[in-house]
């Protein structure tokens, strides 16, 4: 008599059966779900601090710069007029930022 071999026959199904209702593929099942659902709170709480940092830049830091770029623009034109109209620069030449 030949040694009956799995996936052979009918007893494949009810020891596939016997598997998934195993209390480790349950247990693995749960772990499984918790860890999506952990990844889905990261994932959200990530978008709201990305929101938070990006508001926060336009706010604070973009005013900052636009106005360092008219002080330095104002700089550049004093320093043209100066030259024109022939007084001698400031002893440094053109500040530099």
């Amino acid at each position: 008599m030949a040694p009956k071999r799995i996936g052979a026959g009918g007893g494949d199904s009810s020891i596939l059966a016997k598997i998934a209702n195993s209390g480790i593929v349950s247990h693995g099942r749960s772990a499984a779900c918790d860890a999506v659902h952990v990844s889905k709170k990261l994932l959200k709480s990530t978008g709201k601090a990305a929101w938070i940092a990006g508001t926060t830049l336009l706010i604070l830091v973009v005013p900052l710069v636009i106005e360092m770029d008219r002080e330095q623009l104002l700089n550049e034109m004093e320093f043209q007029q100066t030259s024109l109209l022939g007084t001698p620069p400031p002893a440094g030449g053109m500040p530099m930022y």
